[in-house]
């Protein structure tokens, strides 16, 4: 785990745990933090990560409602907590849920410490709500959050820096070995407005994209997976065999057998 400045006083942190990359965004009065991790162990040591660079007041802003991106929150409280409706919608149904399924999955991979520190974390569903755009002012530096429209989910949230053309794309945008990995993917997605979406990001002309998992990336990249999004769908759309689709996908085949949905 580390710090990387993708532009004047914009910060990205990649973590071995999931690959996740975190985001922190400086402003002259306030900083803005992207995500918080999975856990309240992991948020703390975030928060810590944090305060070893500013000690300006701060909020936090999710990019979705996923556990390893939004359950992180209560070392970093008091605080504002951002995200779409959808994400308090998806928090509130599931996050408790969510919390046993992930404890029992990282009990059966041998990681007792991580399912202990999900058990002992108390949610923080967020208070201020994007349905479609805000501006936050940090102090000379203004940050826009933008809902692309349904994506990785319904709810996802990008995060705007203008002055240094940086987006946090959440796990709309993802860097994994081939772009995207088979955990991308959900039996109900719909590729074709994933794509639209990553439309909506480059109509942000963004010069670095900081994906929710992976190093940061260029527009090069996010419309070459928006083009593999398009082809996806169009082998769904067609109802090709597996094997045909397995032959003409731009992805290797776990990926594809998952964005298509064949087991």
């Amino acid at each position: 785990m580390s710090w990387t400045e993708v532009a004047d006083r914009v910060f990205a942190r990649r973590y071995d745990e999931l690959d996740l990359t975190t985001g922190l965004v400086l402003g002259q009065e306030k900083c803005l933090v992207i995500d918080t991790r999975g856990d309240v162990d992991q948020g703390a040591e975030f928060a810590a990560a944090v305060r070893e660079l500013t000690e300006l007041p701060w909020s936090v802003v999710y990019t979705h409602a996923h556990f390893d991106h939004a359950f992180g929150t209560t070392p970093f409280l008091p605080c504002d907590v951002w995200a779409h409706p959808g994400c308090l919608q998806a928090m509130l149904k599931n996050g408790e849920a969510d919390k046993r399924t992930w404890a029992e999955h990282y009990r059966k991979e041998g990681k007792p410490e991580i399912a202990d520190a999900i058990e002992r974390t108390g949610l923080m569903p967020p208070d201020r709500l994007v349905p479609d755009r805000a501006e936050l002012d940090l102090g000379g530096r203004t940050v826009t959050l933008v809902h692309p429209g349904l994506a990785h989910t319904d709810h996802d949230l990008l995060v705007h820096v203008p002055d240094v053309d940086v987006v946090f794309a959440g796990d709309v945008v993802e860097h994994g070995p081939h772009g995207f990995t088979a955990y991308s993917f959900g039996p109900d997605d719909e590729l074709d407005a994933w794509a639209a979406a990553m439309d909506a990001l480059l109509a942000l002309e963004p010069r670095v994209v900081v994906p929710g998992h992976g190093d940061p990336v260029d527009a090069a990249f996010v419309r070459t997976h928006r083009d593999g999004l398009l082809r996806l769908h169009e082998l769904k759309t067609r109802g090709v065999s597996r094997e045909e689709a397995l032959a003409s996908s731009p992805y290797p085949e776990e990926v594809t057998k998952a964005a298509l949905g064949f087991s």
